[in-house]
């Protein structure tokens, strides 16, 4: 058996706001990025593989705040975070402040599998993606004018936004759990329109923004990075189900729509526990999400129901 659920950003996300045209857009997006991580997992891939090859795809679509559709810092750049966790060993990688990188989360993977450490930053992480090949892109790769719109509306306000637009929390994750009984999470952002002093979110903070335990669940966060990383939403995720033996569903409606709600972190998750559930909350208008399980049709959603 295997499940495979990602997200693309939580926020103010209605109906009324999208056009049928970016709906479109949109869940295609999603249905093919759910498409890439299915066909390894059921060829019997893991489940790292599957939840990586998810992101990547997410990474390359410049719908989302994420790789080549990362928002710009105050200083016009792109300033790239990711993270990776598997399961079973509670192996973890994760990068944060670089520029130029293509796959943010090629660049996590690789600290986690060919380095000592857990997160690497700024040039110090960039010098080390030259040492495994990972791709660079030119500044013009990352450059669409839909960001450099909210930059400029940013810079007028005189604020730093999540995602800016209808306050989207642009954040692209995947989770899963493969038919080795294995699960996996990663996620990976552009952060905030008009950040400033190299801010970092809860993206690349493991138990934060991403945390995986065989034991438990593989879970992504997606939302106000400053309030997930005060409440260490991931990794409360799993602790409650560890320690009080919640199930995935209420741990997850209990740190999203209970805790991080009187904190006043707004966003949500996406989760997968060991038996192969699934649990997708948000306490936002809307969040760029979709799921899959072995044997049934996936399903792709925007709004709150």
């Amino acid at each position: 058996m295997y499940t495979l659920a990602i997200h693309g950003g939580a926020g103010t996300i209605t109906k009324s706001s999208m056009s049928p045209e970016k709906e479109l857009l949109y869940k295609a997006a999603l249905n093919d990025a759910l498409k890439v991580g299915e066909s390894i997992l059921k060829n019997g891939g893991s489940s790292l593989d599957a939840v990586v090859a998810a992101v990547v795809f997410l990474e390359d679509c410049p719908l989302f705040n994420a790789g080549r559709g990362a928002v710009f810092t105050a200083d016009g750049v792109n300033e790239l975070d990711a993270s990776v966790m598997r399961g079973d060993n509670l192996m973890a990688g994760a990068v944060a402040g670089v520029k130029n990188i293509r796959n943010p989360v090629k660049l996590a993977r690789a600290i986690m599998e060919h380095s000592e450490h857990v997160l690497l930053a700024g040039k110090g992480a960039s010098d080390f993606a030259r040492t495994q090949s990972i791709a660079f892109e030119s500044d013009e790769y990352f450059h669409t004018d839909f960001r450099l719109k909210q930059l400029e509306e940013a810079r007028l306000e005189g604020g730093t936004f999540l995602d800016h637009t209808e306050k989207k929390f642009g954040t692209v994750g995947a989770v899963a759990l493969d038919k080795h009984g294995n699960l996996a999470a990663c996620t990976s952002t552009g952060g905030m329109t008009n950040k400033r002093f190299g801010r970092v979110g809860d993206s690349p903070v493991i138990g934060a923004g991403t945390y995986a335990n065989n034991q438990t669940a593989a879970i992504s966060c997606t939302g106000h990075g400053e309030f997930f990383l005060r409440g260490v939403v991931a990794y409360d995720v799993s602790c409650l189900m560890e320690y009080a033996g919640l199930s995935l569903q209420q741990a997850c409606e209990k740190v999203i729509l209970e805790k991080q709600v009187k904190l006043g972190g707004e966003g949500g998750l996406i989760a997968v526990d060991a038996k192969g559930n699934i649990s997708l909350v948000f306490n936002s208008e809307g969040m760029y999400r979709g799921k899959l399980a072995e044997g049934s049709e996936s399903v792709v959603e925007i709004y709150k129901e």
